[in-house]
């Protein structure tokens, strides 16, 4: 994997793509986007909305400080062992929301968001395997 997809390329790409994700978040809250459209489809409420969505960009944003420190954009000192477990469990999250998305009742998430879940999956595996090599240790 290594050879075929570059580490800079994962980071860029999850920056841009963890962005666009709290961006999409947020015109749901605000209701430019309906709600129906996310969460397989199963909301009923605009209070269940809120709690799930509050929760997401919370996710997304600590998910986007992980990646922003692991290629050095957010300077702080963080064990490289912590580094490396977080970015797994990101894909493994990823891995699972794909396939949560592959049984979503709605078009969009089948279509549009589990691409690119599997795609974050494997932009986490890459940096993972990245973090090994370039990881800053909490004491330095």
């Amino acid at each position: 994997m290594k050879h075929l997809l570059s580490a800079g390329v994962a980071a860029h790409g999850m920056l841009l793509i963890l962005s666009l994700i709290v961006l999409f978040h947020l015109l749901i809250i605000t209701g430019v986007i309906p709600f129906a459209v996310v969460w397989g489809g199963r909301l009923h409420s605009h209070s269940q909305m809120l709690r799930f969505e509050t929760v997401s960009i919370g996710l997304n944003l600590l998910m986007l400080a992980v990646v922003a420190r692991a290629v050095g954009r957010l300077r702080l000192r963080v064990n490289a062992r912590f580094m490396q477990v977080a970015l797994w469990l990101m894909a493994l999250l990823f891995l699972a929301n794909t396939a949560g998305n592959l049984l979503a009742k709605t078009e969009l998430e089948r279509l549009v968001f589990t691409p690119l879940t599997l795609l974050l999956a494997l932009f986490s595996c890459r940096l993972a395997m990245e973090q090994k090599k370039t990881a800053v240790p909490a004491s330095a």
